[in-house]
């Protein structure tokens, strides 16, 4: 069952909602570690000075900030003390917008909001601000550190997610690879194309049909290993063609999805219509001499 990260209130005016924040989101992910494998011992990692090599007690440990290349400004705890934001135990609501306002690249981490104690006033503000169809913005601190938050309601509940501050941002102008697309000349027939393709694969979207597959596949083999199974690990495919005529990729694209939408009338693009025409624009655009790779099984040895 999830357990709260956060508990405090909620405060706008002089009103002041008890609530609970559980975490939003449940990364999965497979991780190893490093071992010894003539000893299956863990390998532990140690401090190290980077000039002798030689191990460095907690006690001579200090922080330091990196000016330039090897000149470091020391700061000692003490130093920081001040600067630290007080626990206040308060999401802090400073004002209410339109969610279309926010670029998404500002939202950060998501939580659940869940009312603490008394559930009246959750349910009055969710409410609320559902009717209104605004998204709270506010500030509260968290582990030592203040965060700015964005505070929407859904179906009657509280989601939160931590936000990035301005200066965080990556520019969209400081990537000069980005120069000049306005330069670049594209047909009204390529463009109509295009978005016929968009169309062709238009759907609701469904996030269960989006797997990690690659997380599937390697605690696969990790429990086939562990059965001492055997098994069989594909070659790695070659890179695909190059796209050479842009044009036909889309026309091909096109039709590949039509066919896929016909057989399955019932729905938008099924998880082949992608696969399929990725395979007909490729076709399509593949020079003669150009040959796709397949993937041959290879067979490995029973696991130990």
């Amino acid at each position: 069952m999830p357990r709260p990260v956060w508990s405090g209130t909620i405060s706008f005016g002089l009103v002041a909602i008890p609530i609970k924040l559980f975490h939003g989101v449940s990364k999965k992910s497979v991780s190893f570690n490093q071992l010894d494998d003539r000893s299956m011992s863990r390998i532990r990692l140690k401090k190290v000075s980077a000039e002798t090599g030689e191990d460095v007690p907690e006690e001579h440990i200090v922080k330091g900030y990196e000016l330039s290349k090897g000149r470091y400004v020391v700061v000692d705890p003490d130093e920081l003390e001040p600067f630290i934001p007080a626990a206040t135990k308060s999401i802090d609501l400073e004002e209410f917008v339109d969610l279309d306002e926010i670029d998404p690249v500002y939202f950060d981490t998501p939580y659940i909001v869940a009312p603490d104690k008394t559930p009246k006033p959750y349910v009055l503000l969710a409410r609320a601000m559902e009717e209104a169809g605004k998204v709270a913005i506010g500030r509260f601190v968290m582990r030592n550190k203040q965060y700015v938050a964005a505070l929407r309601a859904q179906d009657g509940k509280l989601l939160m997610s931590t936000m990035v501050f301005a200066d965080e941002v990556v520019p969209v102008e400081s990537i000069d690879e980005l120069d000049g697309l306005d330069e670049i000349d594209v047909s009204s027939r390529e463009v109509k194309m295009a978005e016929a393709l968009v169309e062709s694969l238009s759907s609701a979207f469904e996030p269960e049909k989006y797997r990690d597959e690659y997380r599937e596949q390697v605690l696969d083999l990790i429990e086939r290993k562990a059965a001492g199974e055997e098994f069989e690990v594909p070659e790695v495919a070659a890179a695909a063609p190059k796209v050479v005529d842009l044009m036909a990729a889309l026309e091909a694209s096109v039709k590949a999805a039509k066919e896929a939408r016909t057989r399955h009338p019932a729905g938008g693009p099924h998880d082949d219509a992608v696969t399929r025409a990725t395979a007909s624009a490729q076709r399509a655009t593949e020079s003669d001499d150009d040959t796709a790779a397949v993937a041959k099984p290879k067979r490995v040895r029973k696991s130990a």
